[in-house]
């Protein structure tokens, strides 16, 4: 019995290392780790990130033209604003002068 059994391990081990479907799957597990590995590196930034330097003409140039924007949008908010009161000052001028003719004074 220990000899069938003995040629029965030999057969399994020879089999276990020889059969090609054992061989394309260890080849497919090292594709798979070489496969983990490159998108694992792709991942990860290898060289430091360069800071960039502080430009002070940019920024003033930025705050400038904000300024000057927000001075002429403050500037035409007022001239709206006092056009509008003088259209209202008009309207009701009339309106009191149409009044006064309607009524025959």
């Amino acid at each position: 019995m220990s000899d069938a059994l003995d040629k029965a391990e030999a057969a399994v081990r020879e089999a276990s290392t020889d059969t090609a479907a054992v061989q394309l799957a260890f080849a497919a597990m090292e594709l798979a780790k070489l496969a983990q590995q490159q998108t694992a590196g792709q991942h990860t930034c290898q060289h430091p990130a360069r800071q960039q330097d502080f430009n002070a003409k940019k920024w003033l140039v930025i705050g400038g033209v904000a300024c000057v924007c927000s001075l002429a949008f403050a500037v035409a908010s007022i001239a709206i604003a006092i056009g509008a009161c003088c259209a209202t000052g008009c309207f009701l001028i009339l309106r009191s002068i149409w009044q006064s003719t309607q009524k025959g004074n």
